[in-house]
């Protein structure tokens, strides 16, 4: 009587809680990680759950199974066998799981069976109700179109953690919050029924709204790996952008990486180059330094100079171009037509560093775009007041500085948008799982230039598209466009230049009524070193955006400028 007055009522507070605390078993209630959609919904990046099957080698035995009211004994060979079927695994395989798990310790309540098996398999395993098998819920990402738009969407590690793209840089979208639950667990390790208690709900994540259309996405990527391919090239980006708007449609990347299998693609190749890989940009960039002695009231497109192959301004600086030849009467638009250098530089001198500095940082050069893409790079723009005599003209032809295919894409928006300056956009938003949506990013626009300026710099591509070299290969028959190539010598990495060449085309279209920029770059293709590997990608990708969106086909011709003098 004293005992049970001791166990009963003395101590009985004490030793319930010892007794729950052996039997009481804590467990994670997972918050479903936010899907990554593309524009029309679909997605790119969604949450699914991997299960870890483990069993209690101790309690490793034969049970009674129901089956249509039919009661059999199931032994644990059987129970093996059909466990091994389900996982990939022999009969044999599993029995030795068990048997090796008792010979290091008899009382072996844990073994692994296999790890991350899909719901199908869980299903079927479950199915089976094996009282010492057990399941882990382990949540995991699928990606459903593979490497369509991976090297944006980016990946997440096997314990479920962002590494890159789109997946770290929204990670606070996202990115879900687990909760906890309490069960308790018979002598045998299985969970009492109705024991279950949720001690803190979990938390889904939000869903990320891009603006990437993914069929186009998917053909560009096409084109773009065909026509790197062909060439030999190293590497190369597309970027396909809104000019109304600056939402991007696509930007693609060759080498890109399948999400579902990233250790198949090499390290470098895991990121997007469009927004994290800088380069001297060359010609594409003679545009902005138009546009900018254009708006500056210094120059108009019939503006004359003579363009020598070689100039020496009185600074000390050295200014060629790319071939020999006799100097040449060109006007502003002849400039851009025949890519000088030289005659560049001259309009250039128009400026003020000031002022063309001032021009380019407002076109963005210089600064990551509003994207804030993970790792994204700046480029590099010196101060004006450091710059040496050579790259006060060497800005003027996109030497001497560094932009992203991104910062590219974008002066060419501004200038197809009457002047004005979208914020790049990548993402809409983030929306909550009760349908709210934040971080809607600012569409607010700043001009650049003027209208005006936008306008006649836009005759000038224009002029470019029709008459310069590569005519006749980037036609796009019922449009007017607007286009200028670039060429562009290869860092060595040691201060100097490589033997490479980055190669490539930018434009918009139609250039009577932008709506679509355009901009390709191909690094290094070793069997085409020049523009035209790039323009045939340029030729398709604008050919098909055209097509997807159905742009109503240019109704007036062309302005036709004088390029001579």
């Amino acid at each position: 009587m004293v005992k049970l007055v001791d166990i009963q009522v003395v101590r009985a507070d004490t030793l319930n809680a010892q007794s729950l605390g052996n039997r009481s078993v804590e467990d994670t209630l997972y918050g479903s990680r936010g899907d990554i959609l593309a524009a029309d919904g679909s997605m790119l990046a969604g949450a699914v759950m991997r299960y870890d099957v483990t069993l209690s080698p101790k309690n490793a035995a034969p049970w009674k199974r129901t089956v249509n009211g039919t009661e059999t004994t199931v032994t644990v060979p059987e129970a093996a066998a059909e466990i091994g079927a389900i996982v990939g695994q022999s009969q044999a395989q599993v029995l030795a799981i068990i048997s090796d798990a008792l010979a290091d310790n008899p009382e072996s309540d844990f073994a692994f069976v296999a790890k991350q098996v899909d719901v199908d398999a869980f299903r079927a395993l479950d199915k089976l109700a094996v009282p010492w098998l057990y399941f882990k819920a382990h949540p995991s990402r699928v990606y459903p179109n593979g490497a369509v738009a991976g090297n944006l969407v980016g990946f997440v590690s096997s314990s479920g953690k962002a590494q890159a793209g789109l997946e770290l840089g929204q990670d606070a979208c996202l990115a879900g919050e687990n909760g906890t639950a309490v069960y308790e667990r018979g002598g045998d390790g299985v969970p009492i029924p109705g024991s279950s208690v949720t001690t803190k709900p979990a938390e889904d994540g939000g869903d990320v709204l891009t603006t990437i259309d993914s069929d186009l996405q998917w053909y560009v990527q096409e084109t773009l790996a065909t026509q790197a391919q062909a060439t030999g090239a190293a590497w190369g980006t597309v970027v396909v952008q809104e000019a109304k708007t600056g939402k991007l449609l696509a930007v693609a990347d060759y080498p890109t990486v399948d999400p579902n299998n990233v250790g198949a693609a090499d390290a470098e190749d895991r990121g997007s180059r469009a927004f994290t890989a800088s380069f001297e940009p060359g010609s594409t960039f003679k545009a902005l330094t138009a546009a900018s002695v254009i708006d500056a009231g210094a120059a108009t497109p019939r503006s004359q100079v003579v363009a020598p192959y070689r100039y020496l301004p009185p600074n000390g600086a050295n200014i060629n171009d790319s071939e020999e030849h006799e100097n040449e009467n060109l006007t502003l638009t002849g400039v851009l037509i025949e890519s000088s250098n030289t005659g560049m530089s001259k309009f250039g001198e128009k400026l003020t560093d000031k002022q063309r500095f001032d021009y380019m940082t407002r076109f963005g050069v210089g600064s990551k775009s509003e994207v804030g893409f993970p790792s994204e790079d700046p480029g590099i723009l010196h101060p004006y007041k450091e710059w040496d005599p050579q790259t006060k003209y060497a800005t003027t032809f996109g030497q001497g500085l560094t932009t992203t295919a991104i910062q590219i894409a974008s002066i060419y928006q501004t200038i197809a948008n009457d002047g004005v300056r979208m914020p790049v956009q990548l993402v809409e938003g983030c929306r909550a799982p009760d349908g709210t949506l934040t971080e809607v990013p600012s569409t607010k626009g700043t001009r650049v230039i003027s209208a005006e300026a936008a306008h006649q710099t836009s005759d000038i591509l224009e002029n470019v598209y029709a008459h310069a070299w590569l005519r006749d290969v980037w036609k796009i028959p019922g449009y007017r466009v607007a286009s200028k190539t670039g060429t562009a010598q290869m860092p060595d990495g040691h201060g100097g230049y490589s033997h490479g060449y980055l190669v490539s085309v930018s434009g918009y279209a139609p250039a009577d009524d932008p709506e679509f920029v355009v901009s390709v770059s191909l690094a290094d293709p070793v069997k085409m070193n020049s523009s035209a590997a790039s323009a045939p990608i340029f030729q398709k990708v604008m050919s098909q955006v055209l097509k997807k969106y159905r742009a109503v086909p240019s109704g007036t011709a062309a302005p036709v400028l004088p390029a001579t003098w």
